[in-house]
């Protein structure tokens, strides 16, 4: 009886300290969004195997803040590079009262939803939307982690006059918030070098058949064509223009159609190798510990890495190192902490610009050589 009830006490007394450990842990939530279904799937994979990265090796160091344990968990939401979804995902995010998050990946569903996280105190860090209007809306939860498209859409047309000689460019671009404003400073930018706009033509996000515009394009023979969108469409555009005997003619753009897959996407065509390209950070070789995490994250998810999973892995992390430094995982209290980031990551030394900007953000030009993409710079 007496060996009945001691066992009935120390497993009282287990349970007791079993529940005591449990309210010292907490459940911190960092939401993630992007496109993982839809033409972009393959970028909003890579984008959410890098917040998964992140949160695994967070989980992995043990992280106490405000006296408890913290365990992190990804919730992950895809708007198909949708505005509307991007809207209704991030209401979801903010109902779900997540403490933090990255994303979303294209500027069309970005600034939309920066509204929604903004109105509900939630800090938003964007690894991969380039749209300056972001972080111009006065938001103070808004924040970037890589350069603008003045900078993309600049350094491509200052690339065309001053080291390709260009004298007559044609401009495409797919209407998206991203799309049309990589294509505008592009456009304001080779203008004032004294490069001649032939033609300006217009297509969708969803198009895959580009021949009628690049027909009209052909008949103002253009030294190169800008296209303002992303490589599902760049692919395509390539293969078409091959066709129509415009293959002496560059084919430059934003870090949209900067990615491994164009290269399968162009399907062989020639045109690939006139592609200069421009991402808005260092090359991998060149970033402080990207060929390092790179090969981590290649070993975790072969073949699948595109452009922007180190910005995400590096975004997550940025934002827990704004809770640790406010002891507080409540948004609005580490929110000031966040303003005043010096956080060295895998893809450059993190800080912030009042508007929520990357302070002094590098760009780096591309181009294809035997299918595989190169830096320029």
């Amino acid at each position: 009886m007496q060996l009945r009830l001691n066992a009935i006490v120390a497993a009282m007394t287990l349970l007791a300290a079993a529940t005591a450990v449990s309210a010292q842990e907490q459940v911190v939530k960092i939401g993630h969004v992007g496109p993982v279904s839809g033409a972009q799937a393959h970028y909003g994979k890579d984008n959410e195997n890098g917040a998964r990265m992140a949160i695994e090796e967070l989980n992995s160091q043990g992280i106490t803040i405000g006296g408890k344990k913290i365990k992190f968990e990804l919730v992950a939401e895809d708007d198909a590079a949708d505005p509307k979804q991007g809207a209704a995902a991030a209401q979801k995010l903010c109902d779900a009262k997540v403490n933090g998050v990255v994303g979303h990946l294209n500027s069309g569903t970005t600034i939309p939803a920066s509204k929604i996280y903004n109105d509900c105190g939630i800090p938003q860090i964007t690894p991969s939307a380039t749209n300056p209007k972001y972080s111009q809306q006065g938001y103070k939860t808004a924040f970037r982690l890589l350069a603008n498209d003045n900078a993309l859409g600049a350094g491509l047309a200052l690339h065309a006059a001053n080291n390709l000689k260009l004298k007559k460019v044609a401009i495409i671009d797919d209407r998206t918030a991203y799309g049309q404003g990589v294509a505008e400073v592009f456009k304001k930018t080779a203008m004032a070098r004294g490069i001649q706009i032939v033609d300006e033509q217009y297509t969708t996000d969803k198009a895959t058949d580009f021949m009628a515009i690049l027909t009209s394009i052909k008949s103002k023979a253009p030294d190169g064509v800008f296209y303002g969108g992303m490589d599902p469409q760049a692919g395509p555009m390539l293969r078409q223009m091959e066709q129509l005997g415009l293959a002496n003619a560059k084919f430059f753009g934003g870090d949209g159609i900067c990615t491994a897959k164009l290269a399968e996407l162009s399907a062989g065509a020639k045109t690939l190798n006139n592609v200069v390209c421009a991402e808005g950070g260092a090359s991998l070789d060149k970033m402080p510990a990207g060929k390092a995490w790179k090969a981590k994250y290649d070993a975790k998810y072969p073949g699948q890495f595109q452009v922007y999973s180190p910005y995400v892995y590096d975004a997550t992390m940025v934002l827990v190192d704004a809770m640790k430094r406010a002891n507080s995982v409540d948004p609005k209290v580490y929110l000031a902490k966040l303003v005043e980031t010096n956080y060295t990551g895998v893809t450059a030394k993190v800080g912030f610009e009042a508007d929520g900007e990357l302070k002094n953000p590098a760009m780096t030009l591309y181009v294809y050589k035997d299918g595989k993409k190169v830096p320029l710079n």
